[in-house]
């Protein structure tokens, strides 16, 4: 894994020693001190949260999550943006057929 697919904060091991991303090109090792990592370095990334066995994302759940954010920015936007507001829902829901 590279640094730039990391988020800051993220625990990893580069060369043996473990460090912790604080920048976009920077780490802080465990034991002190800062670093540039090269972008070309390949990391072990480490703690980072299960992902396996979640698979993709079915259109129906989707669709029910969307609706319900939906029904909640309508009762936010004013009448004057409600017709701009149907047509972005449009637009993603074709997106996601």
């Amino acid at each position: 894994m590279k640094l730039q697919h990391l988020p800051i904060g993220a625990r990893f091991e580069y060369e043996g020693m473990v460090h912790v991303k604080t920048g976009p090109l920077t780490a802080a090792a465990e034991n002190g001190g800062q670093r540039i990592i090269p972008r070309h370095a390949v990391l072990r990334p480490l703690d980072l949260p299960a992902t396996e066995g979640k698979g993709k994302l079915e259109a129906p759940v989707v669709r029910k999550a969307f609706n319900t954010f939906f029904e909640t920015c309508e009762r936010l936007v004013g009448e004057g943006g409600r017709a701009e507001l149907a047509q972005a829902r449009q637009r993603f829901l074709k997106a996601i057929d």
